[in-house]
């Protein structure tokens, strides 16, 4: 089992929490990598990554923005070069299904030479919980340019898990895990079951892309960060990925979280209260 210190690149999104505290209960020296850290690390700032990954064995990295912006094959292809020079062993990355700039840097750091282990996620169960679709949620009407096409939704938590695996398990290096949760539904299905969760009336439109990114920008999104979202509505959710996988059985040994359960579970909390 893995022992010697272990680096979060994006420490702080959905699946880098989750990861460190699952760490730090098995008694591992981990630390988070992102721009607000004490060894900061900046995507965008090159000289910040030596520091950040120096004294570090193995790294979970999180690409930001999105693994299918232009750059990011390069910027994965240069992250493990450095990581190389500092004497890391292994790298985990969570990567995106579907995503032809995610198989691009997949590819990137495999030719690397350092161990990888390739976390290959659908849509995370958690964008209805921690992410762009809260206020819609909340406000009881969810606007998305999403037809009847079904995404197999995984829940953070798994990931979390299936990361945890893979870092502190020699057996998971130089293999790719495809996640997704063991239901595939659309976003339609995915509100109606959160409504059922909650008890109150959460409805699902779907919209144009125009109206869509229209919305974004009246809410002050920035312009890229429409255009990944245009790019991943417009191009990912066009089918290919609606079959589930056994990624999360395959790691871990168990069943992945169904979507109801994580509606039930994020329910009770209160969260989703009006």
């Amino acid at each position: 089992m893995q022992t010697s210190e272990i680096v979060l690149v994006g420490g702080s999104g959905k699946t880098g929490g989750r990861i460190i505290k699952r760490l730090e209960e098995r008694g591992l020296t981990v630390r988070a990598a992102s721009r607000s850290s004490a060894r900061p690390f900046d995507w965008e700032d090159r000289s910040t990554w030596r520091g950040a990954l120096q004294g570090a064995s193995s790294a979970y990295v999180a690409f930001q923005p999105d693994l299918s912006v232009a750059w990011a094959a390069e910027a994965i292809e240069a992250l493990a070069k450095v990581a190389v020079e500092c004497g890391l062993e292994h790298i985990v990355l969570l990567s995106g299904r579907g995503e032809e700039g995610a198989q691009r840097s997949e590819a990137a750091l495999k030719a690397s030479g350092i161990n990888t282990t390739i976390l290959r996620a659908s849509w995370f169960c958690q964008n209805f919980s921690e992410g762009a679709f809260l206020e819609q949620i909340l406000a009881g009407r969810l606007q998305l340019p999403a037809g009847e096409v079904s995404e197999p939704f995984i829940d953070a938590d798994d990931i979390a898990d299936a990361a945890v695996a893979a870092l502190t398990h020699p057996s998971h290096r130089n293999k790719t895990y495809e996640l997704t949760g063991p239901r595939a539904l659309t976003f339609r299905q995915a509100v109606a079951e959160i409504a059922q969760a909650t008890g109150r009336p959460i409805e699902y439109e779907q919209v144009s892309m125009a109206d869509f990114a229209g919305g974004l920008a009246a809410a002050g999104l920035p312009q890229g960060l429409i255009d990944l979202l245009e790019e991943l509505f417009g191009q990912v959710l066009d089918g290919r990925n609606a079959s589930t996988m056994g990624g999360v059985a395959e790691i871990l040994g168990r069943p992945a979280t169904d979507f109801s359960e994580y509606a039930r579970r994020t329910a009770a909390t209160g969260l989703w209260s009006a």
